[in-house]
């Protein structure tokens, strides 16, 4: 099968127009959407819905993964062969969060124009000429040496993703996406709190543990951990995002007592 995951959104035909690609040259494949609604060209999203996905899909299963805001640079599409499947892909670090879960078999630059829509493609539209193309092809069994020439891992582009900060008694964390409820969801994970005692500090407000939305009253705030495995902050039937004011990669401290 072949999941899809982007920022296009679902007012614009690019998405529809991608899977006809991929039907043109596999009907028979399937096609699941993850996500559409990734917040435009917020790359760091992207990474953490492909990472809470994966471990979720049969093996063999191709990702393909468009949060692309330098389509038509210098930047590469690869394909990337994993212990789970196949990631097609720009190359901006969007991989990042499943690369160090899973071992990588290999990496190829998608640049044989054979296994692409055309050889001219857009310098706009790369999920369509390009992308989607590759994917059809890869579901009808071409191999991924076919796609292009081999690359090497560590050239790969990183993704610069903060890690906490742990200091006597606090954590210092961040915000690392951002769900539709505004659910604020950090990246402390839940091992860095087993089995302590804590709560979340913003300004002088503290914000305590708890273990689903509804154990604190409408309007109010708690923090939990979440069913992704790290610390997420909520407001039972509304917005953490909004009701503290919070956007990607601000800080949140835990104290731990």
């Amino acid at each position: 099968m072949i999941t899809l995951l982007t920022d296009f959104g679902l007012q614009d035909v690019y998405v529809g127009v991608m899977k006809g690609v991929i039907k043109s040259i596999n009907p028979n494949v399937e096609i699941i959407d993850l996500t559409h609604q990734i917040p435009p060209q917020n790359i760091s999203a992207g990474r953490f819905a492909l990472m809470n996905a994966v471990d979720f899909f049969p093996d063999n299963t191709i990702y393909l993964v468009i949060v692309d805001p330098t389509v038509g640079s210098q930047r590469k599409a690869i394909s990337i062969e994993f212990d789970k499947g196949y990631l097609i892909c720009p190359d901006n670090g969007i991989y990042s969060g499943i690369l160090p879960k899973y071992s990588v078999k290999k990496v190829v630059e998608l640049n044989n124009s054979k296994y692409w829509l055309n050889t001219n493609p857009s310098s706009t539209f790369h999920g369509r000429d390009i992308f989607a193309s590759v994917a059809g092809y890869l579901s009808k069994g071409v191999s991924i040496d076919e796609l292009g020439n081999p690359i090497k891992e560590e050239n790969l582009v990183k993704l610069n993703i903060p890690s906490p900060i742990i200091n006597n008694n606090e954590i210092i964390g961040s915000i690392q996406y951002i769900d539709v409820y505004g659910n604020l969801i950090t990246n402390i994970s839940q091992d860095m709190l087993h089995n302590k005692s804590w709560y979340v500090l913003e300004n002088t407000l503290q914000i305590n543990p708890d273990f689903t939305y509804s154990s604190v009253n409408q309007g109010e705030l708690l923090a939990l951990i979440g069913s992704h495995g790290w610390l997420e902050i909520a407001v039972n039937c509304g917005s953490a995002k909004m009701k503290l004011n919070k956007q990607y990669l601000d800080r949140i401290k835990v104290v731990i007592n």
